[in-house]
């Protein structure tokens, strides 16, 4: 099964536009990055996804993961 992301990126017609992975259209869209990041950043902890801001020349400027660990570490100091 192939990761979920959700990516926030320049709208090529000004502001900011939040995708899902593999998406060519945009889920929304938004004046500016601030509030897109926001929006895309609940989505991503929702879902479980990585979530992944971008610049405005579209390269990335960061990423987070909110996905569930498959095999998470036990804590032995109990």
């Amino acid at each position: 099964m192939a990761k979920k992301s959700t990516h926030v990126v320049p709208d090529p017609n000004g502001g900011w536009s939040v995708k899902k992975g593999g998406a060519s259209r945009a889920s929304k869209r938004f004046g500016n990055q601030r509030d897109a990041i926001t929006y895309a950043r609940n989505i991503s902890r929702n879902e479980g996804a990585e979530f992944v801001i971008h610049r405005q020349d579209g390269t990335i400027r960061s990423k987070e993961s909110y996905a569930r660990d498959p095999s998470p570490s036990r804590d032995t100091n109990q």
